[in-house]
């Protein structure tokens, strides 16, 4: 349908969306901090990660990602899941996790600290959940439906995010 279809593959507004409700998640299910204790300024932080960061990023490198290895067979869905998750996976990590601590006031030691506590089971958690994810999305999905199918199986991963990147 239009409403999936993202021309430029960033689908700004709806992975801030998702973000958003990833983080949700994350304070009301996860953290159970309760409506009266939820954090709004940290909502929207990961909604405008998502919207300034996540989908611009995320999406270009599907564009970059769809040109290097330009086909749709089984093994170039094996080489695109490869390349994303060898390469692409622990990078975005080591970038979106201090990003959000720089977003909380964290000063540059206690951003690095955090990150040398947290990335490693970040990667791990990530190895758990996105190769299967990526290998079915490179495969099945058309590169113009890519980011939006990611983003809804993110869901999920934007509330462990969320709560593995706000944990102090």
């Amino acid at each position: 349908s239009a409403l999936w279809r993202c021309p430029d593959n960033t689908c700004v507004p709806c992975i801030g969306s998702l973000m958003g409700l990833g983080d949700i998640i994350s304070q009301q299910l996860v953290e159970r901090r309760g409506l009266q204790e939820h954090q709004r300024g940290r909502t929207l932080t990961m909604m405008s990660l998502g919207c300034g960061f996540v989908g611009p990023v995320v999406g270009g490198w599907y564009k970059v990602l769809d040109r290097f290895i330009p086909g749709t067979t089984k093994v170039d869905a094996l080489k695109k899941m490869m390349l994303d998750q060898g390469g692409f996976a622990p990078c975005f990590l080591g970038c979106f996790l201090p990003l959000v601590g720089a977003l909380n006031g964290l000063s540059a030691k206690d951003n690095w600290a955090k990150l040398q506590r947290d990335y490693p089971d970040a990667l791990i958690t990530n190895y758990y959940l996105w190769p299967a994810v990526q290998l079915a999305n490179f495969y099945l999905v058309p590169l113009h439906y890519r980011l939006a199918v990611v983003q809804c199986v993110a869901v999920i991963w934007n509330s462990y995010l969320s709560w593995k990147a706000h944990r102090l």
